[in-house]
């Protein structure tokens, strides 16, 4: 008896168990639970920034996916966008002054969740999380493009609210983490010549490191050693003592500019594109690849004879994504192309396409 009383309390006891678990696991509901978000910056002075959503087997998109869910546009340019326990953080640049603002969204739905607006956010750049936090460069007020103004604001996501600004000048713009480190870069516009290295413990500088150029943070390499560009130069560094490694020029014309670095992957090889401007101020430019093994970077031999105004991999399929900006007055292209270069399609998304998120 005692046996059969046993054995039918297990087995309650599992199916208990089992139900607990369908019930606290269910599966995420809404159009945008995977696939690829194109954030696309929109012309400046017309505000029209937005995000653009399809599936990996997609070649259509849908081209603005917040209005779609709320009815009405984010107001400004796309800076950003990053997801983080089903809730989504974009960054909006709004030409007015105190117009700019982090939005919240249900990262599924789309749904907005509330925003932050000035002062707390002025001229948001690039968004990392860590330790359940969002960390965003911003400019600043930035009166009259000086640059002499920046912060990174750190927002708590379990309240949203801006709970720390670490001051950081020269226009703080590109940042990665990695083991309790977030690397922040400046912008090209600026004279910012410093890594500066924050510590998400304490959320404090722990170290600015002057370089030999603007600089902006790549990667954690399959090795992890930490890659930063610096000018017209590629640097390896150790991610702990700092000391640079290696350093890989890229050619020797300071007018040619090396932008939108994105690791491969596997994390072994680096893409880039080299961008440079005629008299008329229209850009020209080609993308180049090298391997964090390789002494020197060959400009020489584009990887894709083509400028591109956004890069990044998708690191389910490998696919390397390329946005197209024919002008500020059409929309733009995701291009797709394969390891080896090849292309595999294009698809139309947004008014300049300039970064991507993979989900």
């Amino acid at each position: 008896m005692k046996r059969q009383l046993s054995s039918v309390v297990a087995a309650a006891f599992l199916s208990i168990l089992a139900w607990s678990c369908n019930q606290s696991d269910p599966a995420p509901k809404g159009d945008y639970v995977q696939g690829v978000f194109v954030m696309n910056e929109g012309n400046f002075l017309q505000n029209n920034g937005g995000i653009s959503y399809f599936t990996r087997e997609q070649s259509t998109a849908e081209a603005e996916i917040f209005a779609d869910a709320n009815g009405s546009a984010l107001g400004g340019g796309v800076q950003d966008y990053t997801a983080f326990e089903g809730t989504g953080i974009i960054l909006i640049d709004n030409s007015a002054a105190g117009m700019d603002k982090v939005q919240f969204v249900n990262s599924n739905t789309f749904k907005t969740e509330g925003s932050i607006g000035a002062p707390d956010i002025e001229n948001p750049r690039e968004v990392v999380i860590a330790n359940k936090k969002a960390y965003v460069t911003c400019w600043g007020t930035n009166p009259a493009y000086t640059f002499s103004t920046g912060y990174v604001a750190v927002i708590d996501l379990s309240t949203k609210k801006v709970i720390k600004k670490i001051d950081i000048a020269k226009g703080p713009e590109n940042l990665i983490y990695s083991n309790g480190k977030i690397f922040v870069g400046t912008t090209t516009f600026s004279t910012g010549k410093t890594l500066t290295v924050i510590s998400t413990t304490n959320d404090e500088v722990a170290k600015s490191i002057p370089l030999n150029g603007t600089v902006t943070p790549i990667g954690i390499d399959a090795n992890g050693k930490l890659w930063v560009s610096a000018g017209i130069s590629a640097l390896k560094m150790s991610p702990d003592s700092y000391a640079v490694e290696a350093t890989l020029p890229i050619g020797t014309d300071a007018s040619k500019i090396p932008t939108n670095f994105t690791l491969s992957a596997d994390l072994k090889s680096i893409f880039f594109v080299l961008t440079w401007y005629d008299a008329s101020f229209a850009a020209h430019g080609n993308t180049y690849k090298f391997a964090i093994t390789d002494s020197q970077v060959n400009v020489n031999t584009p990887f894709i004879k083509r400028n591109f105004t956004g890069l990044a991999v998708d690191p389910t399929q490998g696919l390397l994504y390329a946005g197209v900006t024919p002008s500020l007055a059409q929309a733009g292209y995701a291009v797709r192309y394969r390891a080896d270069g090849s292309l595999v399609d294009s698809v139309k998304v947004g008014v300049s396409p300039t970064g991507f998120f993979f989900k």
